[in-house]
């Protein structure tokens, strides 16, 4: 629940230093994007019941590679499984350190998910934080997210969940970049509300393909399908009171702009 490696990408290549030091040299860049989706999907999930969302956040990065960061979006996948009374937001902040050697980047840091809002009796919150790493080589990248918490996503006993993806962002020209995605997001435990263990219930895999197109003034336009891989009980697990399925395969649009 956190902008897509692809946002993050966009930003910094797009990223233009806001303060120079002494000598000239710039000693950190402070960028943001924001943008306007028509839907809003994490890790192969609509968190908005395919409605449309507003997201952005700034990123502050330091020339020796140490970065802190923010970033939200409208949500509304607690209340409609009735977890919170009241919840709309997504609030996200991280941290961390990213640098290359030869060919090869890395990245390590923390992310909280921060979901403000009234919790509904028998549920926990959903507040949740990871530690995260990855790797890159030219359009390649492989990212593990491991739950520190117990309540990961609001999920009872769930320490040790972790997601991994693997995505390729090919650029095919200067301005068009093709996006393939395969994600596995693995619970651990056993909530004492489950019938099954919490791997059983609430572990799947996700899958993305897409395309981004530059615009001029930094403005990016893009397009993606994504879906999931889930048994009976998980696809049940992950359907509101509603009747509203929020793991299946679905469009998404949407435009942003770096600043």
């Amino acid at each position: 629940m956190r902008k897509s490696i692809l946002a993050v990408s966009v930003a910094a290549a797009l990223a233009t230093p806001m303060l120079a030091s002494a000598q000239g040299q710039p000693s950190y860049t402070l960028t943001g994007n924001f943008g306007f989706f028509s839907q809003y999907i994490f890790r192969g999930l609509t968190q908005t019941d395919t409605q449309p969302a507003a997201q952005g956040g700034f990123d502050y990065t330091h020339s020796s590679g140490f970065y802190l960061g923010t970033w939200a979006s409208n949500i509304s996948w607690l209340a409609d499984f009735g977890a919170y009374t009241s919840s709309g937001l997504e609030w996200d902040f991280y941290g961390g350190y990213r640098n290359t050697v030869g060919p090869f980047g890395y990245d390590v840091g923390l992310l909280q998910y921060y979901y403000p809002g009234s919790v509904s009796p028998g549920f926990n919150k959903a507040d949740t934080l990871e530690a995260y790493g990855s790797l890159s080589w030219k359009w390649l990248s492989a990212k593990l997210s491991y739950s520190i918490g117990d309540k990961t996503f609001g999920v009872a006993d769930s320490q040790g969940t972790y997601y991994l993806d693997l995505t390729a962002t090919y650029p095919a020209t200067d301005k068009l970049s093709l996006i393939a995605h395969y994600g596995m997001q693995k619970y651990s435990g056993q909530d004492p509300a489950l019938a099954v263990s919490n791997n059983d219930a609430a572990s799947y895999n996700d899958w993305k393909i897409g395309v981004t197109y530059l615009l001029p003034k930094d403005f990016t336009l893009g397009a993606y399908y994504t879906d999931t891989d889930m048994t009976d009980t998980q696809k049940a697990f992950y359907t509101t009171p509603a009747g509203r399925q929020i793991g299946k395969g679905t469009g998404t649009l949407y435009i942003q702009k770096a600043f």
